[in-house]
């Protein structure tokens, strides 16, 4: 377990490429954290440290965004809006967690006995002295 103190917004790009890096091989990131934690501005960083340029946005309603970095697929989930793991399945979970690609999810909890066997987990705390955040990063 990995933990990174009193991150400002500003310190997301350097933590984002450390916990890449850390990862090794893993492609399946779940993050953890409440309502407005930062996992949509964590995401955003490690997308552009990953290479991206489009716009990178929460998926809330598509329930899943598709992003290109140089020849790589990275895919973006939001499962907060689901009522069942069942709707998982239709819209084909299996194919995007297991084919190598990145998939950096939102709410995994919804989800969570879908994840595969290995993941990175990333918790998302904020400080609530100085608004900034704790990340809390541990390979499953």
């Amino acid at each position: 377990m990995v933990r990174f103190d009193n991150i400002s917004i500003d310190e997301l790009s350097g933590v984002s490429e450390k916990i890449i890096s850390l990862a090794g091989d893993q492609r399946i990131f779940a993050f953890y954290g409440k309502m407005g934690a930062g996992k949509t501005t964590l995401i955003k960083e490690m997308c552009k440290v990953l290479g991206v340029e489009d716009v990178v946005c929460s998926p809330t309603f598509a329930i899943v965004n598709e992003y290109i970095a140089e020849a790589e697929k990275i895919f973006h989930f939001d499962f907060y809006r689901l009522k069942n793991s069942r709707e998982a399945f239709d819209i084909g979970y299996e194919d995007y967690f297991y084919s190598g690609n990145y998939c950096l999810i939102e709410w995994p909890e919804k989800i969570s006995e879908l994840l595969p066997q290995n993941y990175v987990q990333i918790q998302i705390e904020e400080d609530d002295t100085n608004g900034n955040r704790i990340i809390i990063f541990e390979i499953i």
